[in-house]
């Protein structure tokens, strides 16, 4: 803005006297500070609204920088996830070949024979009865 000293206002306030006279000067000078404050309020205006585009420029940058870092770790995870799962799908697929002709139990059902399980030592049958002189 324009730097105005006290002197300088002395000046002014002298010489507007002598154009216009003790008459007018209050009227031209409530009309000069209207004016003035109507050019700040304006010029306030604009800046606080070139600020606040700066602002929502700023965020919009920052945001897709955040969206770039974001899709940057997606891939990464993604790779290592693939890095993972392969291994594992291989090593599944390497058991479940194994234990294909392992199908066949390795004991022996004893109730698919027909034949009766075999007791421990020392124990009733199941479903028999056993009387306390027996025992003994």
């Amino acid at each position: 803005m324009i730097e105005i000293s006290f002197g300088k206002l002395v000046l002014l306030a002298l010489i507007a006297l002598i154009v216009l006279g003790p008459e007018k000067l209050p009227g031209a000078a409530r009309t000069a500070g209207a004016l003035l404050r109507r050019v700040r309020n304006g010029w306030d205006s604009v800046r606080a609204e070139v600020e606040r585009e700066l602002e929502v420029e700023e965020i919009r940058r920052a945001a897709r920088e955040a969206a770039k870092q974001a899709e940057t770790v997606q891939k990464e995870v993604e790779a290592g996830v693939r890095q993972v799962r392969e291994p594992m799908e291989e090593a599944v697929a390497t058991v479940k070949s194994a234990d294909a002709p392992a199908a066949e139990p390795a004991t022996p059902d004893p109730a698919a024979d027909g034949m009766q399980p075999e007791l421990p030592l020392g124990g009733p049958a199941a479903g028999t009865k056993e009387s306390p002189h027996e025992r003994a």
